[in-house]
């Protein structure tokens, strides 16, 4: 069991008020907040450590460039990748999955191919998908949801695979919903047909154990912000032989081992895909979430977060005018995220509200426009719960529905 009230001295932004009421952070699935040690992480290489790394033979950079690539074998640990050199630092989850659009799959994918995505999706693992088919005739398929039960038509999904189907692309846990998929189900009845699996992973890293290996993707992408790491930074895991195969998309310094004028050759992996500059601090930051995390446990968060959900699910739908989105009970398939919609009031005025007194919450399509069309609503409010969230936050949110349900006479 978390001991909360431990955790939450550890990030000082926890401590402070927001219009005289005490912040009640319930916007993690968008961005979670940084521990102190984060933090401190980040300061000690700006101030000590600070130069490029990989590129200079003096003491500040090889100092820098242990730092970097240390970050590298924290994040290979944390989800069991076999290697290093299947770790690649990208911006950001969105730009991991762009990544495995403009280089693997525009090089290995034709017209007439198939790539199908699900309902569900972020707009990230959506729109790259619709940006290929366009240039290149492909066929891009979405799995369908049951939205009176919050969890993808997995019969349906069997049907749409066929031999055609090269790219199959699922998130672990929905943003909106809360919904854990069963991706590893999704892997092997894709691999049975010769498909490729990318999972998105931005909401499934930070909350739950996650062993690529055991998930036997070909691809899985994740952000750093969400994770309790600084935004700027993300990462791709892909199968090293699939990385050996693939082509660069972005050329430049450090992504080579020789330039000529009529041509080069590419550096090892993971770097042949990290052209240029990366971002040396925001890796460091990561590296620090990881360690963070690790000594808290993925166990032990992902069990304090069905907890939360079991406190908050029952008191939640029990409340008149409220319409849930997604499972409305506790089960080891869904996270605690509650995305929410009052009928007479615009999410945008609940998140308002709530802001009035202390809580942030998340309002609008939550990048998942799609899933939201199946649930017949345009937007929706959203309370995401984390490590350092307590029941006395729950009861303030719920709390609140109440209050701004008054204000609007519904």
């Amino acid at each position: 069991m978390l001991d909360i009230f431990a955790i939450r001295k550890d990030f000082p932004i926890l401590a402070r008020q927001v219009n005289g009421k005490p912040l009640v952070y319930l916007d993690n699935g968008a961005t979670s907040q940084k521990p102190l040690s984060v933090l401190q992480a980040m300061d000690d290489f700006q101030r000590n450590h600070n130069a490029n790394v990989h590129r200079g033979i003096y003491t500040l950079s090889e100092e820098a460039t242990a730092l970097y690539e240390g970050a590298r074998e924290k994040i290979r640990q944390f989800i069991n990748a076999r290697s290093v050199e299947e770790i690649i630092f990208t911006r950001n989850a969105t730009e991991a999955i762009n990544l495995v659009a403009l280089s693997w799959a525009r090089q290995k994918l034709v017209a007439g191919d198939e790539v199908l995505t699900t309902e569900m999706e972020h707009h990230s693992n959506i729109v790259p998908w619709q940006m290929l088919a366009k240039e290149r005739g492909i066929m891009l398929k979405f799995v369908p949801a049951k939205p009176d039960l919050g969890t993808l038509d997995l019969g349906l999904f069997e049907t749409l695979l066929t031999p055609k189907t090269k790219l199959v692309c699922v998130g672990h846990m929905s943003n909106l919903l809360g919904t854990v998929n069963p991706v590893k189900t999704f892997v092997e009845k894709s691999h049975a047909v010769g498909a490729k699996v990318l999972i998105d992973g931005c909401q499934a890293v930070p909350h739950l154990p996650v062993d690529v290996q055991q998930l036997g993707a070909d691809f899985y992408a994740f952000s750093g912000h969400k994770m309790l790491g600084p935004t700027g930074i993300g990462v791709l895991w892909a199968r090293k032989e699939i990385l050996d195969a693939t082509e660069p998309v972005l050329g430049g310094g450090d992504m080579i081992k020789e330039v000529t004028k009529v041509g080069a050759t590419w550096n090892d992996l993971p770097w042949k895909f990290e052209a240029g500059t990366p971002n040396v601090v925001g890796a460091i930051g990561l590296g620090a979430a990881v360690d963070y995390l690790t000594k808290v446990g993925m166990e032990n968060i992902w069990q304090h977060e069905q907890d939360m959900a079991t406190y908050v699910l029952p008191k939640l739908t029990a409340i008149p005018g409220v319409q849930l989105f997604g499972m409305q009970k506790p089960s080891l398939d869904r996270g605690a995220i509650f995305s929410i919609w009052i009928d007479g009031m615009h999410p945008h005025d609940i998140a308002s509200i709530f802001d009035e007194q202390g809580i942030a919450i998340r309002a609008g399509h939550m990048c998942s426009q799609p899933m939201l069309e199946v649930l017949g609503k345009p937007a929706a409010a959203r309370a995401s719960f984390y490590l350092y969230n307590t029941q006395a936050e729950a009861d303030v949110f719920l709390n609140a529905i109440e209050d701004a349900k008054k204000v609007f006479g519904v």
